[in-house]
């Protein structure tokens, strides 16, 4: 990942309830300084002259009550703990409920070249979108070549060798009503530890399609805004490849298997490629049997109990029928 300074953070282009609503209100010379860890940090016991273990690495929040402290040290001219506290060169500090910082920390701030930030956020709703923003910048990611399409509210990740028919099995299902994510390049970031989010690595070209003997084509365009969306979650990984008939493929699908991405275990399927099959109509029954499956249900397991149940009963039967017959 490339250096992400305090002027990214202010760039960041965050739409409605994940907006920081962040604009600079000094230190601007200090705005390429790097923000190199995703945690916030409450300065109280550093103001209060307290600096062991001072987390000076993070961002710095300031409010009421941090900026009600920041006053009484203006009152009693103190001015001593301010200077020891900007010795630390941390990224920035942001002032939360449109509060202005005194005329101190403004002058110590400046001459530190240390960006001040103010936003109209409360401190809660800062630190919840902030810690949102910034877990999504820091966390880690890959990327990958193949295509990511959202099928029934499932994000499916078609993956192959070139030429195998990856954007023509997406173009098809974007067809039948699916949403195009990214196609050739997707980029995956593991978000919290556990999610792995996909989305285009080009916003500009994100959304257009290659298709050989056709060219290049925009999908926003030709099927509307409806056909496309920016990111979704990685579900399901199902991989295309030439039919080989010396290889024995699942029929059954009792054995789930997956594949490993930036850590996460995602499910994975591999379907081969021949001509006569349906390949765009075989995505939608997986996508559809993994909802199935993340209710609780599980085709193949209750097809294997039900066969079960039928030996047993045929066994009985028959054993009943023997004893009958020596009577």
């Amino acid at each position: 990942m490339k250096n992400f300074t305090v002027l990214d953070l202010i760039d960041m282009d965050l739409k409605e309830h994940n907006s920081l609503n962040l604009r600079c209100i000094g230190g601007r010379k200090g705005l390429v300084r790097e923000i190199t860890v995703p945690e916030l940090n409450r300065p109280g016991l550093a103001l209060s002259g307290f600096f062991d273990n001072f987390a000076f690495q993070r961002i710095q929040i300031f409010g009421r009550g941090e900026n009600a402290y920041l006053r009484k040290l203006e009152k009693e001219d103190n001015t001593r703990t301010l200077a020891e506290m900007f010795s630390y060169e941390f990224p920035c500090s942001i002032f939360t409920h449109n509060l202005q910082p005194t005329k101190d920390f403004t002058e110590i701030s400046e001459r530190m070249n240390c960006p001040m930030l103010s936003t109209d956020l409360t401190t809660s709703e800062l630190t919840t979108r902030l810690v949102w923003a910034l877990s999504n910048v820091f966390a880690p990611q890959k990327t990958i070549h193949g295509v990511l399409v959202e099928v029934y509210g499932i994000g499916v990740l078609i993956t192959g060798r070139s030429g195998v028919g990856k954007s023509e099995t997406a173009l098809e299902l974007i067809e039948r009503g699916h949403r195009l994510v990214s196609d050739d390049v997707v980029e995956i970031k593991c978000v919290s530890g556990s999610v792995l989010m996909g989305s285009g690595a080009n916003k500009v070209i994100g959304h257009h399609m290659e298709i050989r003997g056709l060219g290049i084509i925009n999908i926003a365009h030709l099927y509307g805004v409806a056909a496309i969306r920016d990111k979704k979650q990685i579900q399901l990984v199902v991989e295309l490849e030439t039919w080989d008939p010396e290889k024995e493929y699942d029929r059954l699908g009792s054995h789930e298997n997956t594949t490993e991405l930036l850590g996460v275990s995602v499910p994975y399927l591999k379907i081969p490629v021949k001509p006569g099959r349906n390949v765009p109509i075989l995505i939608e029954t997986a996508a559809m049997n993994e909802r199935l499956k993340k209710m609780g249900y599980h085709s193949a397991k209750e097809f294997n109990q039900n066969i079960l149940k039928w030996l047993e009963s045929e066994s009985i039967r028959s054993v009943y029928s023997k004893k009958k017959s020596f009577r």
